[in-house]
């Protein structure tokens, strides 16, 4: 007879439905569940926390299009999870979650680590279920797998009990469950496109904006001629660079604030206007403008904007259907227009503004002379991940993408402490390939470094060459220099002094990267930091930490708006 067990059946059942990843923190019960998925061909990362793990299995998910698994404990080792789940269905990213639970026969009885697990799911995932027996646990897997990717992606979760991971069963009891097909591919109404295309001719001030659905669904060889074809200006949301070059002629994210003020239609794929967008509103949108949208989800049409056309489908189909249209037509946005006049105008000053701060020679550095002597050194194929308040925002500014599916950043749900996990995720994907893959270089802000910092241990122990800056400010959004620290420590208890917003002045974060064998920088000079990154960047054998002091009080340039926009109420 041909046992199985539950931990092989989980782990065979993930490797059929082509789950090529796993992230987790193993204990009690799940150990098995580990070493089974390993035994199966399914890589195996170990992280430091549960809510790493699970960041870098969703990222696994955007990446490949295929979900990656995180594994955890039950109880707490679950709830740290569910952060991770959260942020995946915001952004809708697949991921499936595989969470060991107390035994059923204590079920009520005060277990080790109780907690109804998979009823706190469900407010978090996309589907939440425990296999009824052994038999059943491929086709629970299986849904769970196919679950994530249909649709709109997101979480799901997969409880199971632990008197169920070392149990066994007969193999010939268990229904064989073939992999889940591709999600289908679905296009727009034809008069729907029709209208669209007829609305955007009319437009005197045109706009594209591209999201990261749009990154996610693949769309970018048909949307490049799509642009090029039709000649429109486009603007990429944060997640949404790279889909096509941040460095196209058509792209007009130097002058973000201006298009998205003065554009009257609005072609929106795969974004959807929440807080990122500023909701469609004014004061940031004009009052008429129009949009048309284009969502795989029939829900999120209409949200805080009734559009002038609703798109409703796959975005690489319907891009294709646009183009279709635009080639039998002939039509193509004049180059010539007071419109492109506008936006290259701005482009330009801002350009200028952002290269006199970039140029600044003064010791401690600011963020522009930061980014602008990091932004001459990446590699343009490299995978820029990206997380903190002015970190993030002017290194989006700054450091160009080049490719889709390059950016990896704080996404929708504005999440603190995913850079190190979304880091070790790429850099896993990318070792799997035949050469050394692409490098990954991770910029933090110093508070967004220390959400995650453990992790830099697990990337030296599985030896990926991450290249880490820290853009380190002694603070959330701004510190104060040593001395300062020191006169107020002299004035008395510092919980009842210190700024909430400051950290410790120039903390050592590089030797922590040090304390587990890789590479750390300690920099403060532009000659100190270039030497440094290109050493990093020449070493494809340990992961290195840069820790980049800076002005503590170092910001954003001037900015029309604010970048949150907030209610009036």
């Amino acid at each position: 007879m041909d046992e199985v067990t539950g931990a092989q059946l989980i782990a065979e059942s993930l490797k059929t439905q082509k789950v090529e990843y796993m992230f987790g923190i193993v204990g009690v019960p799940v150990i098995e569940v580990a070493m089974a998925a390993q035994a199966a061909g399914i890589k195996y990362v170990g992280m430091r926390n549960e809510q790493a793990a699970c960041y870098a299995a969703s990222a696994v998910g955007y990446l490949t299009g295929r979900p990656g698994a995180c594994l955890v404990v039950s109880g707490p080792g679950l709830i740290h999870a569910l952060g991770g789940m959260a942020n995946a269905n915001m952004n809708c990213w697949p991921v499936v979650v595989i969470g060991g639970s107390s035994d059923r026969n204590q079920e009520t009885a005060g277990a080790f680590q109780e907690f109804p697990q998979v009823e706190a799911c469900r407010l978090y995932s996309k589907f939440s279920a425990r296999p009824s027996s052994l038999e059943a646990i491929p086709s629970v897997v299986e849904k769970a797998v196919r679950t994530s990717m249909y649709g709109r992606p997101g979480a799901c979760y997969v409880d199971i009990a632990g008197d169920m991971v070392n149990a066994k069963v007969d193999r010939s009891k268990v229904r064989v469950v073939s992999c889940c097909s591709t999600p289908p591919v679905s296009l727009a109404d034809h008069g729907a496109v029709t209208e669209a295309i007829s609305v955007l001719k009319a437009a005197k001030r045109p706009l594209v904006i591209i999201g990261k659905g749009a990154a996610y669904g693949r769309a970018e060889t048909a949307l490049r001629e799509f642009v090029e074809m039709s000649g429109l200006p486009f603007l990429p949301t944060p997640m949404g660079k790279g889909v096509l070059p941040d460095d196209h002629p058509n792209c007009v994210a130097a002058a973000r604030s201006r298009a998205l003020l003065q554009a009257d239609v609005v072609l929106l794929l795969g974004a959807r206007l929440n807080w990122m967008l500023h909701f469609g509103l004014p004061p940031r949108f004009d009052p008429d403008v129009k949009i048309i949208q284009v969502d795989l989800c029939a829900e999120e049409m209409g949200n805080n904007m009734r559009p002038a056309a609703a798109l409703l489908g796959d975005v690489n189909a319907i891009v294709t259907q646009l183009l279709e249209c635009v080639c039998k037509d002939g039509w193509k946005y004049s180059a010539d227009t007071e419109w492109w006049s506008t936006l290259k105008d701005k482009i330009a000053a801002n350009a200028k503004i952002s290269k006199t701060l970039a140029l600044q020679s003064t010791v401690p550095m600011n963020y522009y002379t930061v980014f602008h002597h990091v932004s001459q050194l990446l590699p343009q194929d490299c995978i820029i991940v990206s997380e903190g308040a002015n970190t993030m925002d002017i290194g989006r500014t700054m450091l160009n993408n080049y490719l889709p599916r390059h950016r990896l950043d704080a996404g929708t749900f504005g999440t603190m402490g995913v850079g190190l996990g979304f880091a070790i995720a790429a850099a896993a994907v990318e070792r799997s390939k035949n050469d050394k893959g692409q490098r990954i270089v991770c910029v933090e802000g110093d508070s967004a470094f220390g959400f995650s910092g453990m992790e830099v241990e697990t990337m030296c122990r599985y030896n990926l060459p991450v290249v880490i800056i820290v853009v380190n400010n002694n603070g959330i959004y701004s510190g104060v220099d040593p001395e300062t620290w020191k006169e107020m420590a002299k004035m008395g208890d510092l919980t009842s002094i210190a700024p909430p917003v400051t950290l410790l002045p120039e903390a050592r974060y590089d030797e922590v990267m040090t304390a587990f064998g890789g590479r750390g920088f300690l920099v403060r000079t532009v000659e100190e930091l270039c030497s440094a990154l290109q050493l990093s960047l020449s070493d494809w054998e340990r992961p290195s930490l840069l820790n980049v002091l800076i002005d503590p009080s170092s910001d954003r340039k001037q900015q029309d708006f604010p970048w949150l926009t907030r209610s009036n109420l």
